[in-house]
């Protein structure tokens, strides 16, 4: 009575999870999902959120976002566009705005939630300025800040 285990082709490992382009990612973004960033800006975002998560500076998860938010803290507002329902977070771009923290949207969760070393996929990361990535951080500040602001 023991089990087989079943072996893994290299079909199998390439139909388990496709990965999606920018523009399967951006089909599925919700209405409020404004400014977006670009695929340059979003792999950006990406590599900061991961540096700043190696050294623990980050806040993730609306909860946690929101409080240091209405705690003053400063640094840059990274949310998915593709969360659903809406009601969770729409809230944050306004809180940003009235603040002066820049914000923007990348079109996946999942994406987000990986970058920041977790199995889970995160709604909003909040990065945190830090010495060790300062060029990569001021880099994706001027850019962020750069985004077209919603009417």
């Amino acid at each position: 009575m023991t089990k087989i285990k079943k072996e893994k082709t290299a079909t199998d490992e390439e139909a388990g999870a496709p990965e999606k382009s920018y523009q399967d990612l951006v089909a599925n973004i919700n209405p409020i999902a404004n400014p977006l960033a670009s695929r340059k800006l979003s792999k950006k975002l990406y590599k900061c959120v991961k540096k700043a998560a190696k050294l623990k500076q980050i806040r993730r998860g609306v909860k946690e976002v929101q409080k240091f938010i209405n705690k003053g803290e400063t640094g840059i507002v990274v949310l998915a566009g593709d969360t659903l329902p809406i009601d969770v977070y729409c809230h944050l771009p306004v809180m940003c705005e009235d603040r002066n923290l820049p914000y923007a949207f990348i079109p996946s969760k999942v994406d987000l939630g990986s970058s920041a070393g977790s199995k889970r996929p995160t709604c909003v990361i909040m990065i945190k300025p830090h010495d060790e990535y300062k060029e990569a951080y001021d880099e994706c500040m001027e850019e962020v800040c750069a985004l077209p602001k919603p009417i």
